[in-house]
């Protein structure tokens, strides 16, 4: 067996740096020019005919990618177009609703079991395009002018409204511009803090002058350290925990979610054993979890009780916080 200098020096000495497989990279280029082409195509017929919603769905019914160029052009990811679908179908306002045309492609199935209600693949949302004209009217409303429908704007984060922009479609640079920049500041945004649903549990914590500290409980430490788990909040500190806090805002699903509700039971357990008298709480919300509801019932399972962001439910946890901590 090697020592650890000379393993060392081989990763230092036979380093690729970057690593990239050159038959992948010609055929992703093919599929990156092929949005390229199919944008620079619709942009022509824009100048040439003026902006109609009639293009835009020729363009997702017809271009095998044309779907995925909208996208590109307006900067709307792949995902939040699936959770946005989830949550149309789940949502019953009439003004989407007629922009929509839901009640021409929406099942009855549907309609009467939206509790259960399972979010559409890639390949259900294309194959719903090519067969309903509806459909795909309802679907280029949306980027024409979701941003004028009340329950959009209040649903989707300004971030993401922004991207349903009739600029967008009509090519105008500063709307490609804002394009771009929203490319690239997404993963800054999704990770501020500022925009972390906990800090309204702080807020609230705050305003209500109760303490709380952060990090791992001195028991687990000792007792499980394996498995043990660093909590969101522990209210009033860790020597002497009355509530002890887990947050899970999830707006995409993966298949992650099961593990980390097998956690959430395992931890549930020790924290029964170790701090008896403490109260296992969960903020436990967003649409990936609501299109998740296997995961979501094992979720549930280990808190003692469970709260959404909702104001009401806000109003609810802090009438449990008084009723403890009294």
């Amino acid at each position: 067996m090697k020592n650890i200098q000379k393993k060392f020096n081989i990763v230092i000495t036979k380093n690729t740096f970057y690593f990239h497989n050159r038959e992948f990279e010609e055929s992703y280029e093919g599929y990156v020019n092929s949005i390229k082409e199919t944008l620079l195509v619709l942009k022509n017929q824009i100048q040439n005919k003026g902006l109609k919603k009639e293009l835009f769905e020729d363009l997702i019914r017809k271009k095998e990618n044309g779907l995925r160029a909208l996208l590109a052009l307006t900067g709307f990811s792949n995902e939040s177009l699936k959770r946005l679908m989830t949550f149309i179908r789940i949502v019953d306002d009439p003004e989407l609703n007629t922009l929509i045309y839901k009640e021409r492609w929406i099942a009855e199935a549907e309609i009467d079991n939206k509790e259960n209600i399972k979010e559409w693949s890639d390949d259900k949302i294309q194959r719903k395009i090519r067969e309903s004209e509806f459909f795909r009217k309802g679907m280029v409303n949306i980027f024409f002018e979701g941003s004028t429908i009340p329950v959009l704007s209040n649903v989707l984060p300004l971030f993401e409204l922004k991207k349903l922009s009739i600029s967008k479609l009509n090519f105008e640079i500063e709307a490609l511009i804002d394009t771009l920049i929203r490319y690239k500041e997404k993963g800054s945004y999704s990770g501020k803090k500022e925009n972390n649903p906990e800090v309204v549990i702080e807020n609230i914590l705050d305003e209500m002058k109760i303490g709380f500290e952060k990090g791992d409980l001195g028991e687990l430490i000792k007792n499980a350290p394996d498995t043990k788990r660093t909590m969101d909040f522990i209210v009033p500190n860790k020597k002497d925990p009355k509530i002890i806090i887990e947050c899970s805002y999830l707006v995409t699903t993966s298949s992650g979610q099961g593990d980390k509700s097998k956690t959430e039971i395992s931890i549930d357990s020790l924290i029964k054993e170790h701090y008896s008298k403490a109260h296992f709480l969960g903020f436990v919300d967003g649409i990936g979890w609501y299109v998740r509801k296997n995961d979501l019932k094992r979720m549930v399972a280990a808190y003692e009780d469970v709260f959404t962001f909702h104001q009401q439910e806000l109003e609810r946890f802090k009438q449990l916080i008084k009723e403890v901590l009294v």
